[in-house]
């Protein structure tokens, strides 16, 4: 019997830490988004809520990506405790960004996914780079 790794039901062997990024600097945009909200007019209000929902969803798809990776990619040539801290600790700052309005953890998240991406990248001998991270977030 062969032995199959992959991100779904289907072993396709595609991973890619990107989406986890995505998701992060939706959540680092949001939080600066909601940071430069004036007024408590009804159309502040609303792009408030809108702002937190965002937050909210792209967080926990930040979670569920890094999940997908963290699980059922081999990650060959590391160390499986290191690897585990790496995740634990993007986790918890997926939830911490949930819970708060927070740039430091945003930014943290971030940095969090970029090491994943870095280490990941490593594992196929590449070098992790992001260069259009800047542009991809907008000012």
């Amino acid at each position: 019997m062969r032995e199959a790794s992959a991100h779904c039901d289907i072993p396709c062997g595609i991973y890619d830490p990107i989406s986890a990024k995505i998701a992060a600097q939706t959540v680092q945009k949001m939080v600066l988004r909601i940071g430069q909200l004036e007024g408590d007019d009804v159309a502040s209000q609303n792009s408030l809520s809108r702002y937190i929902t965002v937050k909210e969803e792209h967080a926990e798809l930040c979670k569920h990506e890094l999940r997908v990776l963290w699980a059922d990619y081999t990650w060959p040539g590391t160390d499986a405790n290191e690897i585990a801290a790496k995740f634990n600790a993007a986790l918890k700052l997926a939830g911490q960004c949930k819970q708060t309005v927070s740039m430091d953890n945003a930014e943290a998240l971030v940095a969090a996914v970029d090491d994943i991406a870095s280490t990941f990248w490593g594992t196929k001998g590449v070098e992790y780079s992001d260069p259009v991270a800047e542009a991809r977030y907008g000012a």
